[in-house]
This record gives structure tokens, sequence and C-alpha cells, in this order.
């Protein structure tokens, strides 16, 4: 029997519009929105979107000021500490789990998202580049095979996602610097070097998000 997918209600599509909004930064932290200007650009009625507010307020992307409109709530500097952090320990715990036949499976598809990585590099899509980057990291924590692992890391996505994101807009960090670190990581896994990978991955997330992990 064939399983027909309920379309999704004017308010889930206003929500997943706007967060996607916040988390490329076309909605950028600081900025004020009203449920007009939000409501004018969807097409769309203004009490989906006020429905969509509340949501998103509720998970902290915005902060809500009646009759004044909504902030998008910057990424909080000790947020993107504490996102770094989790990812570091998640990461290189990780790398230092892999056996060897997941670490031989895992490479191909390292080496086939680095290229991937250079191809919206060179057409300067940086809103997909951010996807890719958070995937390639991802696949060596799911090639760990550590489903609670797993889960944690992917409760930061979203955050690394924006993270990603203000960092490439913001000219913090450049897609060629990236790439040339995520090969390095790349080369590392694949020669089973748990400790340079550690000390690569530190140097890494500094340089793209200005926060080195703590401890180190």
């Amino acid at each position: 029997m064939q399983v027909v997918s309920k379309p999704f209600t004017a308010a889930e599509r206003a929500y997943r519009e706007i967060k996607e909004r916040i988390l490329t930064g076309s909605l950028p932290g600081g900025e004020l929105v009203s449920e007009n200007e939000i409501a004018g650009e969807l097409g769309t009625s203004r009490t989906p979107v006020r429905e969509a507010f509340l949501r998103l307020e509720t998970e902290g992307w915005m902060r809500l000021y009646p009759k004044r409109g909504a902030l998008i709530v910057p990424v909080p500097s000790h947020e993107a500490e504490h996102v770094v952090h989790a990812r570091y320990i998640v990461e290189t715990g990780a790398v230092r789990a892999l056996a060897e036949v997941a670490r031989a499976g895992l490479v191909p598809r390292l080496r086939e998202s680095l290229h991937r990585q250079r191809t919206l590099a060179d057409a300067g899509d940086l809103d997909e580049f951010a996807i890719v980057d958070a995937d390639f990291h991802r696949e060596y924590v799911v090639a760990a095979d550590n489903p609670l692992l797993i889960g944690f890391y992917d409760s930061l996505r979203e955050r690394q996602r924006r993270m990603n994101s203000v960092a490439l807009h913001r000219g913090e960090t450049h897609t060629d610097r990236i790439i040339e670190q995520h090969t390095a990581l790349t080369d590392l896994i694949e020669a089973a070097d748990a400790a340079g990978f550690a000390d690569a991955l530190a140097r890494h997330l500094t340089d793209v998000h200005g926060v080195t992990p703590r401890g180190l």
C-alpha cells in the first residue's frame, strides 16, 4: 500500500522557511523583523507567520517584542565555545574508535565530499557549502558506529550549520582554506593518525570559528 505524505500546513511551511533563512544567515542575528514583512515575502497571511515566530522563540532562535517585531537572536559567544568544544570531543573520539574496515570505507566518501566542496566553492554557493561542510564531519562520526554519539552530534547540527554560514558570509574564513584543512583531516584518518587528527581538528575549528576547544 502506497503511503501518501500529508502536505505541510501553512504554519509549518512558514516555520521551515524562516528557520532556514536564520540558519543560512539571510536573516542575520541582531535583525528585527515583523510578521507583516515576512508574511509578504512568503505570500501568506500573518497567522501562520505568528505561529512560526512563537515556535522559533521557544527554540531560542527568536526573541519576540509585542508591537515591535521579532529579533533574530545572534549566535552567543558562549554557545560557539560550547559547540566547538562538544564537536572536538565527539569527532576526535570517533576517529580514535574507527576500526580498520570502517576507515577503509570511509575515506572514499570523504574524498567524494572534498570534490563536492570544490565544486560548490567554484560556484560560490556558500549556503550549500556550509551544509556539505557539516556533512563531511558527520561522515566519520557515523563511521565510528556509536548511535548515542551520532544522536548527540546531530543535535548540534543546526547550530553548526549556522556558525558555518556566519563565518563564510562574513568572510572570516575562506572555502579554499577549509578544503585544504579537510583534505589534511582526511589524510590523517586514512593514515590512522588519531593524535595528528586531533591537533589538525583543533586548528581547523579555531580557524573557522575563532574559538579554540577548551583544554588545549
